[in-house]
Parts: C-alpha cells; structure tokens; sequence
C-alpha cells in the first residue's frame, strides 16, 4: 500500500515538472511582451518592473492585426466546415459499404496521410497557381479542406462503426431516405468525433504558418500568424512587439482548446481504436 502511494506521488511530481517545463515557453512570452526591448535584453527571467501594454497597441496597429484576424476566421470557418461535411459523408459512406472498391477508396486516404508536406510543396504551388487558387484567402481555404479530409475520413470511419445499424434500418422502414437518415440520426451521434476534427483542424488551420506564406501575396489577405512576420524586418527585429503580437494571435487558439479539449482525447481514441 505505501508502495502504491510513493508510486503515486513520484508520478505526480513528475507530471508536475513536465507541467512547469511546458508552461515555461508561456510565461517567458508573456513576461517580455510587457517590457522594452532594452528590459528584456537586460533581464529575460526578470518580471517586468512597469507593464509596457502599448507593447500590444503598437502590434495591432503595425500588423493589421483586426485585418488579419477576419482573413483567419473566414479561413477557419471556411476550411473547418468543408472538412467537416467531407469527411463525415465520406467516412460514413465507407465505412457502411462494405466491399473491394470502398476499402481501396478508404485505403488512399490513410496512404495519403504518410506523405510528407515538403515532398508536395512545389507540385501544390504549381497546381494552386494553375488553378488560381493562389493570392486568395478562398482558395486557401479550398487547399487546407483537400489537405485536411484524409484524417478526418480515417477518424469519421472509425466513429461510425460503434454506432449500431439497427437505427438506420429502422429509419429506412420509416421511410427515410439515405442523406435523411445521415443528417437525422447519424449526424448527431457524430458530435464528440466531430468536434474533436474540428479542434484539432483548428489548430492547425490558425497556427499554420508555411502554406499561408506560398499562397498569399497581398499583406490584406494574410493571416494573424502570417501578419506577425512584418515585424521582422532585414536588420532589425522588434522582439517586444514580436511576443505581443504572439500573445494576441495565441489567445483564441488557448480559449478555443480549454473549452473543449475534454472532446480531443475521447474522440479520437474511440475514432481510432473502433477503425
């Protein structure tokens, strides 16, 4: 028993060393975006013995930052929702139709999430370029949807098999039809999967950083993260406005993650283990 509650507690200050280790990024952050420059120089560690908040001010105005954050929303809503509505008819469809051609359908998309984005970055470009979805926020948000649906059909696919076939059989007699069926019953049982796909996609939609940069060439089309590039100039680099600029692009992500990050550890072990 007291074997036990030592085992415990050894692991409880262990989390909690790794806990203080990755808060440390955090805090150094915060910590600097509140001094000057010559302050931070002087001190990283140190707390800040006046709180410099135009640090913030001068950020939003130098990079446009309300701009920025309007293209990131769209691209979010927009990439997130076509993600969503893909992948949840795909996975469900595959995952309901058993057979050669739907397991190879199935078998490109997980293939397809081995491959590397630097070994497709240039064909991307060329492609994107082709078809004029690049210098456009919408044709940004039509990449991320074709880039993003490969896990999400994997995790959807999974999902759906723990949901029993007995409740779309009894619709059918009911009479309802195939997309009906989807959108009445299927649909709402899909809401912890879902949700998990659209944190994580959110993620990574808001604080990607390389593919804004290949597509968007006009400074009103880019990104928060994007945006916070301004501040690095040829010789000189601003690190007080840097952090708070970074500071400010990572609140929603950090709001968004503590609300519903209970949903991302049980959704994609039951999307994953039940594929």
């Amino acid at each position: 028993m007291k074997l036990m509650r030592l085992g415990s507690h050894l692991i409880e200050v262990v989390l909690f060393f790794f806990a203080v280790i990755s808060f440390f990024p955090l805090y150094m952050t915060v910590v600097n975006s509140l001094k000057t420059e010559g302050e931070m120089f002087n001190s990283i560690l140190a707390l800040p013995t006046v709180l410099h908040v135009e640090n913030y001010t001068s950020a939003l105005q130098k990079t446009q930052m309300l701009n920025s954050l309007v293209n990131s929303v769209i691209l979010s809503v927009i990439g997130i929702g076509g993600i969503l509505l893909l992948a949840s008819l795909a996975g469900y469809k595959l995952s309901r139709t058993p057979g050669k051609l739907s397991g190879f359908i199935f078998f490109l998309f997980i293939s397809s999430i081995l491959v590397p984005f630097h070994s497709i970055m240039i064909p991307l470009v060329k492609t994107a370029k082709s078809l004029s979805l690049q210098g456009s926020v919408w044709g940004l948000a039509v990449i991320y949807i074709g880039l993003g649906v490969n896990m999400a059909i994997f995790l959807y696919h999974g999902f759906v098999k723990s949901i029993p076939k007995e409740l779309e059989e009894s619709a059918y007699m009911d009479g309802c039809g195939q997309f009906r069926t989807f959108a009445t019953i299927i649909l709402p049982l899909l809401l912890p999967i879902t949700v998990t796909v659209g944190i994580l996609d959110f993620l990574w939609i808001w604080n990607d950083f390389l593919l804004p940069l290949l597509m968007l060439q006009d400074a009103n089309d880019y990104t928060l993260v994007l945006s916070t590039n301004k501040l690095f100039g040829e010789y000189t680099k601003d690190w007080s406005l840097i952090l708070a600029a970074l500071v400010l692009t990572a609140i929603p992500v950090i709001i968004i993650y503590a609300i519903f990050q209970k949903f991302i550890v049980s959704g994609i072990a039951e999307g994953a283990v039940k594929g």
